[in-house]
């Protein structure tokens, strides 16, 4: 397996191999050679379990490359309500759309050709014969992780008072449901003029 920041050739598509037929691709990569993963895991963000998998389908419809494909691992992800670990399966699907040429497309008002860049249109621009996955396959694992993880949906959280686990029991702190940030405002009157 790779080390973290290296390349790997199972992330490069050849145009050449796009040229008459489908292209099907299943491999294993480590985690670590996205560096924005990279990075999660060093903040300890997250912690993989397994290596990731990815399968992939790319191929040509006029100057388009489309890859289609789907990823899984198993994740050790920090709860947003207690802060201990939990594993959880991470998978998606994706579509990716490479184009080589920027794309214009004619406005059908003013008879005026628009050029559009190509991120606007959800495409990835790639120069060359090489189209490098990194970044898309990249963008797709970070947006699949949960924004809230939680160890389960009924999670009850710390104690905003004494921190204690509430999962494990009360811990016997008097909390006010209107003990809250907004408490504050229960008694506000305001100037009516």
């Amino acid at each position: 397996m790779l080390g973290p920041h290296q390349k790997s050739k199972n992330l490069i598509l050849h145009v050449e191999q796009l040229k008459e037929n489908a292209f099907t691709h299943e491999f294993e990569e480590n985690p670590q050679i996205f560096p924005i993963i990279a990075e999660m895991v060093k903040n300890r963000e997250c912690e993989f379990l397994k290596p990731l998998t990815i399968r992939l389908k790319a191929f040509r419809v006029r100057e388009l490359f489309e890859v289609q494909g789907t990823f899984w691992t198993s994740v050790r992800l920090p709860c947003s309500r207690c802060l201990k670990n939990f594993d959880s399966p991470l998978t998606s699907d994706f579509d990716l759309t490479y184009t080589k040429e920027m794309p214009g497309m004619t406005d059908a008002f003013e008879d005026k050709e628009i050029e559009l860049r190509a991120e606007e249109i959800g495409m990835i621009y790639f120069k060359g014969e090489e189209i490098n996955l990194e970044e898309g396959i990249q963008e797709q694992v970070v947006m699949a992780f949960p924004l809230q993880p939680l160890c389960n949906d009924t999670c009850k959280g710390l104690c905003p008072q004494c921190g204690s686990d509430l999962n494990l029991g009360d811990c016997g702190c008097k909390r006010d449901s209107a003990a809250n940030k907004f408490a504050v405002l229960k008694n506000l009157k305001l100037d009516e003029t």
